[in-house]
């Protein structure tokens, strides 16, 4: 079995595009990273550089695709491969109603033998690992056992690894936001799964804010994954790579962080790129702290402002948030 990082971040559409990934790995290198959903599809018949193109500092990075057709699922995945991930993930967990009319996402899991034939379509074509994202169940199809059967007809092709997000999806009746928040936390049925599936590999998903609760969590399963807190508040993976993977590497500090994007930012800028699609992901980076409002404001006005000018705040803020960090820093330490 392909053993894999004890903890990820989930894909999330419009937000783990490569701008984000690349600004978490300034945190956290062990990490698993997911991209957004990206249909066959759109692999097939879109711009592919676009799609699929990242920085080699984003690996361990997952490819998650979307769809429903094997041959598909099965040409995306072989170009995916080809373009250097770490593994395919498959999209069963998507409850939206776009993704519905796609017959793929969580309705898949109505179809179980549908999701094994992609699975293996995909298997066939590339080395890497093909994984499965899922939800516990759909709408009144939501007995542990069902959810078990769905794992065990697709773990029959060779598929090892499930990330499975804790709670039910309602397919009619509730948004996707709502389904990340409403249906409850059943994390007793992925610890269930590990328990009388052991030579599988699972990864648990839902509700997860901190890394203490990832910690609880890894004494039940293989793996955790953590999705928005990860988004709006990155530095909650300050110390993960030292407590969960047993780097020796000092802690990074905010300003580091910032420094550490400053090439980034100016190689976007030399492309033509405009700064907002990079800064945008990063506006929690001072969350909770002295800092954030000031942060926060310089970032939320970088799209009205010259290009050259933003980089040169960009430096002059970061010299000043150093002070705060240090200050704050000194006050944790103390108490």
């Amino acid at each position: 079995m392909n053993k894999i990082p004890a903890l990820s971040i989930a894909p999330m559409m419009d937000w783990t595009d490569r701008h984000y990934r690349f600004f978490m790995r300034q945190i956290t290198q062990e990490t698993l990273l997911y991209t957004e959903m990206i249909t066959a599809e759109a692999i097939l018949h879109g711009d592919i550089p676009h799609l699929l193109d990242y920085s080699k500092a984003e690996h361990p990075l997952s490819l998650q695709l979307g769809g429903s057709d094997p041959a598909k699922l099965a040409e995306a995945a072989k170009i995916g491969a080809s373009w250097g991930y770490d593994e395919i993930n498959l999209n069963v967990g998507c409850p939206s109603d776009r993704v519905q009319e796609g017959r793929f996402g969580a309705c898949l899991m109505l179809e179980p033998e549908l999701v094994a034939r992609c699975v293996a379509a995909m298997q066939e074509v590339v080395s890497i690992p093909v994984t499965v994202k899922h939800r516990i169940g759909v709408d009144h199809h939501d007995s542990y056992e069902e959810m078990k059967r769905f794992v065990e007809i697709v773990a029959e092709t060779g598929c090892e690894r499930f990330t499975v997000h804790a709670r039910i999806a309602w397919l009619k009746g509730l948004s996707p936001k709502e389904n990340r928040e409403v249906p409850p936390l059943r994390y007793e049925d992925v610890y269930r799964l590990k328990q009388e599936l052991p030579s599988l590999w699972f990864e648990l998903n839902g509700g997860v804010l901190a890394l203490d609760a990832v910690e609880e969590h890894l004494q039940h399963v293989d793996a955790v994954m953590i999705g928005r807190a990860a988004y709006h508040d990155p530095f909650v993976f300050r110390e993960v790579d030292q407590r969960l993977f047993g780097s020796k590497k000092p802690l990074v500090t905010r300003v580091e962080v910032m420094e550490a994007m400053y090439p980034y930012l100016e190689a976007w800028l030399q492309k033509g790129g405009r700064l907002h699609s990079i800064t945008r992901h990063m506006m929690g980076l001072w969350h909770g702290l002295p800092g954030a409002r000031r942060w926060r404001r310089f970032l939320s006005e970088v799209s009205r402002k010259d290009q050259e000018k933003v980089l040169q705040e960009y430096r002059e803020l970061s010299s000043w948030l150093v002070e705060v960090e240090s200050r704050y820093e000194g006050e944790a330490s103390a108490a």
